[in-house]
Order: C-alpha cells, then structure tokens, then sequence
C-alpha cells in the first residue's frame, strides 16, 4: 500500500470487491481515481482481492471469503481513515455496517443497480431480494453517493437515498487514448475495433452477427480485444470470418494503439434491465473519443444522449446487427464526416472528461463530505 503526501491531513481508503483486471472497465475506473487522488495529495490505502492478477478468476467460495477478509482488515484499520470510498458491492454490507455503527464516513460509488449482477451471474435471480436489501441499505447509510450517469442519480433519489448525490462519469486517459497513439502494427488496413469485457450484454452476439450481414462493408474489418464470457465464441468467429480479427486480452497501456487506428469504436451494448432508467457511460466510451475516432454505440440514455449532443458519432437501434452493420458502412463511406466527429469526440474529452477532471470532482466531493460530516 502506498500513501503520500496529506491534502489537507484526509486518509482514505479504496474498497474495491470486485478484482479490477486489466482489460476491463473497473481496472481503469478504480486505478485511474486511485492515482488521480494520490498526485492531488491524498493519501489512498486500496484494497483489492488477492487474487486480482491471478489469470482465472477463483470459484464463488473463494471470492466470498475473500470479501469478507478484506472488510475484516479494513474495519481492524478503520481508525487510520478520515473516510472510506466503496465501490458499489453487495457484499461491502459488512463494512458499511461497522462504519454506520462506529461513525465513519463513507462515499459509494454507484455504476449500476443493485441486480445488476444477475446479468453476468443469472443464478443470483433466487436471491434478488437479498441482493436489493443489502445494496440499498448501503446507500442510504452513505454520507454521499457517486452515480456515474445522471440516470442512476435520479434512481437513487427513488431508491430512498437521502445524502449528497453527486454525477460523476467515467473518464479516459488522455495520455494512453489519443489521436497521436503509434498504430499497432499487423492489424488490416480498414477496420473498426471494440474493445473490453466479454459479457453478453456488451453485444457480443450482434458484432458476431454484424460483419456477415449484407450491409457490413466488405474492405472493413473488425478488431476484437479483451476477454471474459463470451471468448469461446469470439475466438471460434474468429476461424469463420476473414474480416474478424481476435487479438486477445491486450494491457491497458496498449489498448490506444489499436483504438487510434480504427475508423471507429463499437459500444453496442444490449441490456434486458432497466438500463433505459438508470442510463450508460462506459468508460471505452471515453477512451475511444478521446483518441479521435467516431463511437457506434446503442439507443441508450448516457450514451446515446452524449454522441447526438456533440455529434461525435452514430447511434443505433440495441440488439440489431444489420442497423450495426449500417452505421460502420456509413462512417466508413465518409472519411470526411468520420473525420469532422473524430475531431469533436477528442476536443469533448481533453476539455471535460480526463481521469484527471474526474479526481478532481472525486477530490473535491471528499472535502465537502468530510467538512458537512464533521460539522
């Protein structure tokens, strides 16, 4: 663990259940915020699961006791912190319940609703009424919470949520996504990229379906990095299509190189929730714009809303490969229109959604909870 310099004498500590594993969004969310507070003077302790560098996730028995011994460790060293930033987690019960009862003050980050789990793991659908509880009691014990879309503030105000709720988006890393990002070498010459997790709800199934429709250009390809649920059938896609490159799970410092190439970044999520509620700002979002190409990405609130407003690329209907299919021959018909969004999305990140603007909203969000908590 790591501390630095205090800003103004405030002690936090960083809990993360979930493994951040490079490749995936929580590993830049939780790493980059992380950091960020460090440079502005923070001293950050982050607890992370022990087996967050191991190459396969451990079974379910093992995960939850892991949890449980790292909120052990942090509520042993409680008294070391002014406060503890959460992210958002079911299973963070037992040191929100500790905090509530000792006085601590906690900030939670909220990237979804509280089911959310049931779409990667639709066996917890026996347990939705547990799982509610115990999120939403988190919640309302928090001294303030950190929705990432304004969606999901509106929802936690309908979830009962009484403390300071404060919108604070993803981000990108303007020095790792950029238009200046040296082309990787060995990829086609044309050819547009998704990159990130390999849940089902990312549109997986629709790019698969996507670069064999009719509409799919046929001098474009698609370039697939990252790894997860769904890479069994990304890598069999892979030996079927000759426009279907699988370049397998890449380091984060690497990823820019092959966004920066690209004609444009795909984010075609698909979601059966209540997504139209709560809204989506992923953060490939960010990262794709901030290297100065056009994102494709599903009718969604969040994202959606952004790429219209800014004109920084094209929006489809979820779950239709054709209408994917349509929108990558249409960037890939004007590189004039492709360069004018390009252009747009980059200027949009560098001026309000670094990871750097983002720790200093975080930053400053910790300084008032702290000076409204202790008065």
């Amino acid at each position: 663990m790591h501390a630095s310099t205090s800003r103004s004498g405030i002690r936090v500590a960083y809990l993360t259940l979930e493994a951040p594993r490079q490749g995936q969004a929580s590993y830049a969310h939780v790493f980059e915020i992380v950091q960020g507070l460090r440079r502005l003077g923070f001293p950050v302790d982050l607890y992370l699961p022990s087996y967050t560098d191991a190459a396969v996730q451990p079974a379910l028995l093992r995960r939850f006791l892991e949890h449980i011994r790292l909120q052990a460790l942090l509520i042993a060293r409680f008294r070391r912190y002014d406060l503890v930033y959460v992210r958002g987690h079911n299973m963070a019960f037992a040191a929100a319940l500790v905090g509530r009862l000792t006085g601590k003050t906690f900030i939670h980050e909220v990237n979804g609703p509280h089911l959310d789990i049931t779409v990667t793991y639709p066996w917890t659908r026996h347990f939705n009424g547990l799982l509610q509880w115990l999120q939403r009691t988190q919640y309302r014990w928090a001294q303030a919470l950190v929705p990432v879309t304004p969606q999901l503030q509106q929802w936690l105000r309908a979830e009962g949520c009484s403390c300071a709720i404060e919108v604070i988006p993803n981000g990108a890393n303007t020095t790792l996504f950029n238009p200046q990002c040296e082309r990787r070498a060995s990829l086609p010459d044309h050819y547009v990229v998704f990159f990130g997790g390999f849940a089902r709800w990312q549109g997986i199934p629709v790019m698969l379906d996507a670069v064999s429709d009719p509409a799919w250009p046929k001098d474009v390809s698609l370039v697939i990095v990252g790894d997860g649920q769904m890479a069994p059938e990304v890598r069999e896609a892979a030996t079927q299509y000759t426009n279907l490159r699988y370049l397998g799970r890449l380091p984060y410092a690497d990823v820019g190189s092959v966004v920066a190439g690209s004609m444009a970044g795909l984010v075609p999520k698909t979601r059966e929730d209540d997504t139209d509620k709560t809204g989506l700002f992923p953060i490939k979002l960010f990262e794709i714009l901030a290297c100065g190409v056009p994102a494709v990405v599903s009718d969604y609130p969040g994202q959606a809303d952004l790429v219209r407003a800014e004109q920084c690329g094209l929006v489809v209907e979820p779950g239709s490969a054709p209408a994917l299919a349509r929108a990558v021959a249409e960037i890939a018909g004007d590189p004039a229109m492709r360069k004018q969004m390009g252009r747009r999305g980059h200027e949009l990140i560098v001026r309000d959604h670094s990871w750097g603007r983002r720790a200093e909203q975080t930053a400053d969000l910790i300084e008032r909870t702290l000076s409204t908590h202790s008065a």
